[in-house]
């Protein structure tokens, strides 16, 4: 009986992975709750379990007393010397008793105990592994529609798919393996229950930290990502290392670890950008693939104002306006976007503004040629251009024609010439 006992706990144990110090717990409150049922109550009654052997005794402490008024607490004087001699009135005697003396009811209740004990880890024991792998990305197997919710199961549990996490126009197959990211999951009485999502921005970074060493290792952080599921994700990253450039590595050679994800995402498209502190040049980065001229930004307001170049404008504001958006969301700042001449003519760059935007530039080339003109020009002075060379170099030929041909000056004075003669001298 004892190696049966442990055998089957050695199963449950490996199969429920339930322990079995837990299993062995719930033996021991189910012989308690025979005794109380058969004999009434079970106060002093103590159970004695080997954990190694599983070898088992129940026993009752009765006191021993001249006359027994409660045969479940008290145990006659003469009965106890019969166990042994020494045992005086007052003695407390463990009297053994028999489980299997129990009646049919009370040996099913021990059985509803011990299930009920196995059942309740066993819920205890999913939860607590679900529950750790809340805000990660598992892979399960779909099952089948229930209404417009998707159940999908994840091995031991099934989890549930509700129609605002699925990405509009996705549609699944039963038996179809799908990467899910896990948004809760509750303890219940009939087992955890677990809420899944394919429309949330952390399930791209899990994606990415899976495919990505550099992410995995914290080389490259994901400072944050803006996401309308099933058409476009931004995403900002940064590299803690400055030999490793941190949008190569998620996009990998020939764009091979970013497409692994968007073959994941079903085709949606994904724009990786590099994070930056001054929020002007984020934004910026952020508006990509369009370029842009111009970014005044109050950080106190959270409002920046973006020129781009003309033939820009749409690309930068995007089909029905989703890359302003996404950018909006990726940086936290309301963006307001115009064109070049519209911001010219809205006035919105005074003189000064568009002095202080080229100043820049002028710095730059000051900075180019500062070796060249060093020491001609006083600071804040113009440079003015000085004028070519006016001196022939000594190796530069001299002209065929120098002189004025002799019949040149014959033909001056007799006057014969090609051009007609005038009328008056003729006269």
């Amino acid at each position: 009986m004892n190696n049966e006992l442990m055998e089957a706990l050695d199963v449950l144990e490996k199969e429920k992975n339930i322990s079995k110090e837990v299993l062995l717990e719930a033996i021991e409150q189910s012989l308690l709750q025979a005794c109380k049922n058969h004999f009434g109550k079970a106060d002093n009654v103590k159970v004695d379990i080997n954990p190694d052997t599983c070898e088992f005794s129940v026993h009752a402490e009765k006191t021993v007393v001249e006359e027994v008024e409660d045969p479940v607490t008290e145990i006659s004087l003469v009965d106890a010397k019969m166990k042994d001699s020494r045992y005086e009135v007052g003695d407390v005697v463990n009297v053994e008793i028999k489980s299997k003396e129990f009646g049919r009811i009370a040996t099913q209740n021990a059985k509803n105990v011990i299930l009920q004990k196995i059942r309740e880890e066993e819920r205890k024991v999913l939860y607590n592994e679900y529950y750790s792998k809340e805000r990660e990305v598992v892979t399960g197997i779909v099952q089948r529609y229930l209404g417009r919710n998707v159940s999908i199961n994840l091995g031991k549990v099934d989890a549930i798919l509700n129609e605002n996490e699925m990405v509009k126009g996705e549609t699944f197959r039963p038996t179809e393996r799908i990467k899910v990211y896990v948004l809760e999951v509750k303890d219940t009485p009939k087992g955890p229950k677990v809420l899944v999502s394919r429309t949330h921005p952390e399930l791209v970074k899990r994606l990415f930290e899976s495919e990505v060493t550099e992410v995995r290792d914290g080389t490259v952080e994901i400072k944050c990502i803006a996401r309308e599921a099933g058409n476009r994700t931004k995403m900002a990253v940064w590299s803690n290392d400055p030999d490793v450039d941190a949008v190569g590595a998620c996009v990998g050679i020939n764009g091979s670890r970013v497409n692994t994800i968007v073959e994941e995402l079903r085709g949606e498209k994904i724009d990786i950008i590099n994070w930056d502190e001054n929020p002007a040049l984020l934004i910026e980065n952020a508006l990509s693939p369009a370029k842009v001229i111009y970014v005044a930004a109050d950080n106190d307001e959270k409002t920046a104002k973006v020129v781009v170049p003309d033939y820009q404008l749409s690309l930068a504001i995007g089909k029905e306006g989703q890359n302003a958006r996404l950018a909006a969301r990726l940086t936290g700042f309301k963006i307001d976007i115009k064109s070049e001449t519209q911001a010219i003519e809205a006035g919105d760059f005074d003189e000064m503004e568009e002095e202080e935007y080229y100043e820049d530039d002028y710095d730059e080339y000051s900075d180019t040629y500062a070796d060249d003109y060093s020491g001609q020009y006083e600071e804040g002075e113009l440079y003015e251009e000085e004028p070519e060379m006016t001196e022939v170099p000594e190796d530069m030929e001299e002209p065929e024609l120098t002189e004025v041909p002799e019949d040149a000056e014959e033909a001056e004075t007799t006057g014969d010439s090609e051009s007609p003669a005038d009328p008056e001298t003729e006269e």
